[in-house]
């Protein structure tokens, strides 16, 4: 069931409005992303394309995007939550020249009906050259 809804959200998004907030079209923005044409510039990109991940079931660009320590061995998605919006609340280093960077966000979702929120200030750093998804700084 997972995967009926993750291939029906990237088709509805296929030619749309990508769901990181930017307004370009998905597949010239984090659908590059996600098939492994382009990688992230900065942490708030990651952050961008991770959250579009989650909005069109793309389990597998997470996990590639995860940094191998903190990494799960595999990830399941609620096929039931839907990822509406995101708001960057602000950033921290993570540009061209940095090898570290921050970015907190609020993540809005809807589950059985009911509005949800998610906030966290995640933290990113380069592997190999590449911005990766280390973890969420605590509260």
């Amino acid at each position: 069931m997972a995967k009926r809804h993750a291939r029906r959200d990237a088709a509805r998004n296929a030619t749309g409005a990508c769901p990181c907030g930017t307004g370009q079209p998905y597949p010239q923005c984090c659908g590059r992303l996600h098939r492994g044409e382009a990688d992230a510039t900065s942490a708030e990109a990651l952050m961008r394309a991770r959250f579009s991940a989650f909005a069109v079931g793309d389990a597998d660009y997470l996990l590639r995007s995860w940094h191998p320590t903190t990494r799960p061995a595999r990830l399941r998605l609620d096929p039931g939550q839907r990822w509406t919006r995101l708001e960057i609340l602000g950033t921290e280093r993570g540009g061209l020249l940095d090898n570290a960077g921050t970015v907190a966000f609020r993540a809005h979702y809807r589950e059985a009906g009911a509005p949800g929120t998610l906030t966290e200030h995640s933290r990113f750093t380069r592997e190999d050259g590449r911005w990766v998804y280390l973890d969420a700084l605590p509260d």
